[in-house]
């Protein structure tokens, strides 16, 4: 029920620890609350004078009052530790997701990853707000109830203790029961949650091909199979509670028989069987909320099981000693022997034998779709890792690293993908993402420069307008526009990754933002990823990808010259009337 992980948090043991004495308090106040409660019925019953049913009610009062106070300081304890813990817990994870770059997307999909760092963090705040506090009712409360009962009238308290252990196995099988209905229910929610995600990043390209109502009908069957699976689990959950409640019911029914033929036979007096009646409610109450809470946070354990595996994945050690200098002319970076792979054991997705880089090349990277190339880019700018390879040797500067994904050389380039992603913020403030200081001057120098003059100027609040989500929309063009705004106003950032920044645009469009990104080239190490072979044509230095591996690397004119995979790659393209 309780991952043993949750014991490391920062916090718990002090949190537990104030929780048993809160708990232990509580279960006094519970047996007071019975026994007083007991004795001013029987007072009454006795008709005895007001000024003694007054005073035992006043102290029936008393350890009432005390018990929900107990309970409400239980909650907030328990209630900080537990916010404390989510907001870090929500911090870490997208941290983590942040170190671990592109892999763990790939691995987990889209929709899982953001369910996790969203939905699934607000139900492992349930589970932990909710079975800590009953986890420690069931361990303290009913053995402090039972041990005062045995002084009360051991036969009953006798057969309260050899039934307990009775209703546990039932719990524990029907639990098993619902957990994996409730792990399978998880699953298709993750399973949910991917394609919701891949639908909507895909609309757009599913209405265009005319698949958007086949779409449709595969999102329904998997919510149709969500909804079974939820069902399934609260039918184990209702059975479980009916199992419960049903048992716990007959034992106190079996007890108060024996009390009252007890009180029949003038072997018991009534005090001691009407507090024993008061109080065996609340011995198997602690059981019977914990049961009911159990099924409740049964999605929270898993959520938060699947955050703590995140959490302790490895991640790369960043060589925060890494001396760098500003990527200049006579800058390098070589690779040997370096393979990628998404999952430990698959096959490698990208092999490089060898590759060398210096200073302001301009490296055109290009390939079929799905060849590697994206591969390559995300090895280059640290969001994926190699492979643990005892031959793989990469050289930055002459220095030896395990791999790229360095603050210090993170700094040192700007990624441009096919669709730049565009905040929900200031036209500004996106275009300042590399330079949040960055004055309003040198901004409208960048948008100039990136051919985006007359648009800001058109925008009815200027830089101050909003755009992105719930702002107002652009175009792919003007995203790309943007982006390269960005890389205009931070020209200490001597290294750009393009990878095929025109692909989603027409071929009018693209040529006209050609304008804007050449004048970028200019001092700049540049490794442009592209199916759209015109780019060649400004490129000093072409890697051929094929399959995961660089086939074939040179110059254009010495590729053009080898008649090998660059110009059976051309004339595929020349072929299907491909860009040129």
């Amino acid at each position: 029920m309780i991952d043993r992980r949750l014991f490391t948090m920062p916090g718990i043991r002090k949190t537990l620890g104030m929780l048993a004495v809160l708990i232990t308090l509580q279960a006094f106040s519970v047996l007071f609350q019975g026994k007083y409660l007991s004795m001013s019925i029987v007072t009454l019953w006795q008709q005895k004078p007001f000024v003694a049913v007054l005073q035992t009610f006043g102290f029936f009062l008393v350890a009432f009052v005390c018990r929900h106070l107990l309970t409400v300081l239980k909650n907030y304890v328990v209630g900080h530790w537990v916010e404390k813990t989510v907001t870090t817990l929500r911090h870490d994870v997208l941290k983590q997701v942040g170190a671990l770059g592109p892999k763990i997307i790939q691995e987990k999909g889209t929709g899982n990853t953001v369910t996790l760092a969203l939905e699934g963090i607000d139900k492992a705040q349930t589970y932990l707000m909710l079975v800590l506090i009953k986890m420690f009712d069931m361990m303290i409360i009913p053995w402090i109830l039972l041990a005062y009962l045995f002084t009360v009238s051991w036969p009953e308290a006798t057969f309260m203790l050899a039934i307990y252990p009775v209703v546990i196995i039932f719990m524990i099988i029907l639990g098993y029961a619902a957990q994996a209905k409730a792990d399978k229910e998880y699953a298709n929610f993750i399973r949910l949650s991917n394609h919701f995600v891949d639908a909507l990043r895909g609309l757009p390209t599913l209405k265009q091909l005319g698949l958007s109502r086949r779409y449709a009908t595969n999102i329904h069957r998997v919510s149709e199979d969500y909804r079974k699976s939820v069902l399934s689990t609260l039918k184990i959950a209702i059975l479980s509670t009916f199992t419960l409640d049903f048992f716990t019911t007959l034992s106190i029914a079996i007890v108060a028989v024996f009390l009252g033929f007890s009180l029949i036979d003038g072997t018991k007096a009534l005090l001691p069987a009407l507090t024993m009646l008061v109080l065996a409610p609340e011995y198997f109450l602690p059981l019977r909320n914990f049961a009911n809470d159990y099924h409740d946070t049964l999605d929270g354990k898993n959520a938060l099981g699947d955050v703590l595996d995140l959490l302790s994945r490895p991640t790369l050690i960043d060589n925060q000693q890494l001396k760098l200098e500003q990527w200049n002319t006579e800058s390098h970076l070589t690779l040997d022997n370096v393979t990628i792979a998404y999952n430990d054991n698959d096959e490698p997705t990208l092999t490089i034998e060898h590759l060398a880089l210096q200073g302001y090349q301009k490296v055109g990277i290009i390939g079929r779709s799905g060849s590697g190339k994206s591969t390559l880019l995300n090895l280059l700018g640290g969001f994926l890792a190699p492979t643990n390879n005892e031959k793989q040797k990469i050289m930055l500067n002459k220095q030896p690293v395990e791999h790229l994904q360095l603050q210090a050389w993170q700094k040192q380039f700007q990624y441009i993908p096919q669709t730049p992603y565009i905040f929900h913020a200031t036209l500004a403030e996106n275009v300042a993402f590399y330079a949040p200081d960055a004055s309003e001057e040198a901004i409208i120098l960048a948008l100039e420069a990136a051919g985006l003059a007359t648009f800001w100027q058109n925008l009815p609040n200027g830089l101050a307008t909003l755009i992105g989500e719930g702002g107002q929309a652009v175009s792919g063009g003007q995203a790309q526009r943007i982006a390269l705004a960005r890389a205009f106003l931070t020209p200490e950032r001597r290294v750009l990754l393009f990878d095929e920044p025109t692909a989603h645009l027409d071929i009018e469009t693209e040529m006209n933002i050609k304008k804007a990104i050449i004048p970028l080239f200019e001092n700049h190490l540049v490794l442009f990823a592209t199916h759209r072979l015109h780019w060649v044509k400004q490129m000093d230095y072409v890697l051929v990808i094929e399959d995961g591996k660089i086939v074939e690397q040179g110059t254009p004119d010495e590729l053009a010259s080898r008649g090998g995979a660059f110009v059976r790659l051309v004339a595929d393209v020349n072929q299907l009337g491909g860009v040129k």
